[in-house]
């Protein structure tokens, strides 16, 4: 004959095998991977990141923080005039303009040109920015467009760039 205590304690044993299934089963389901449909995304400069975490996110493009390129994308073929728009940082301007350079694979200077910004430039928000920049399509497949932070300073601890790899019109791979 099983007593009281012996009672509680069969109720007790049940409930703690139940409890501790349903947390096994919950926990389970929650470390599921999660399947995204598109496994990296290409960045500025032409590196690609991964997505991370739970939710799918990307990780951030080298320099996202502050300048990004709206046009060209990076690997885009490019023609003259090429319009490049983006949003900058406040800090990446001096005087409300940066350079931009564009060269060929070869490194010659095809253009040197300031993208101009479209809004208040001393802050430390985003601004957006536009250039215009004319030039003679080289022989060559391949180029960089070059966007420098402003560095009146000459010091090389102040300076820093964005490096787009492009491809121009009207050469055959």
């Amino acid at each position: 004959m099983i007593n009281r205590f012996s009672k509680i304690f069969i109720i007790m044993f049940i409930m703690i095998v139940i409890a501790a299934a349903t947390m096994f089963i919950f926990d389970n389901t929650q470390n599921e991977p999660n399947y995204c449909a598109q496994e990296a995304m290409l960045c500025s400069d032409g590196s690609y990141v991964s997505r991370v975490g739970q939710n799918c996110e990307f990780a951030a493009c080298p320099k996202e923080d502050f300048i990004r390129v709206e046009t060209p994308r990076a690997n885009e073929i490019i023609s003259s005039p090429l319009v490049v728009r983006g949003m900058a940082r406040g800090v990446w301007f001096f005087e409300g303009s940066f350079p931009i350079k564009l060269l060929d694979e070869n490194g010659n200077v095809l253009a040197y040109i300031p993208a101009q910004a479209q809004g208040e430039w001393m802050t430390n928000d985003f601004v957006p920015f536009e250039a215009k920049i004319n030039f003679s399509v080289p022989v060559v497949r391949n180029g960089i467009l070059i966007l420098e932070k402003d560095n009146p300073s000459g010091l090389s601890e102040y300076a820093d760039e964005l490096r787009m790899p492009i491809l121009f019109s009207g050469q055959q791979p």
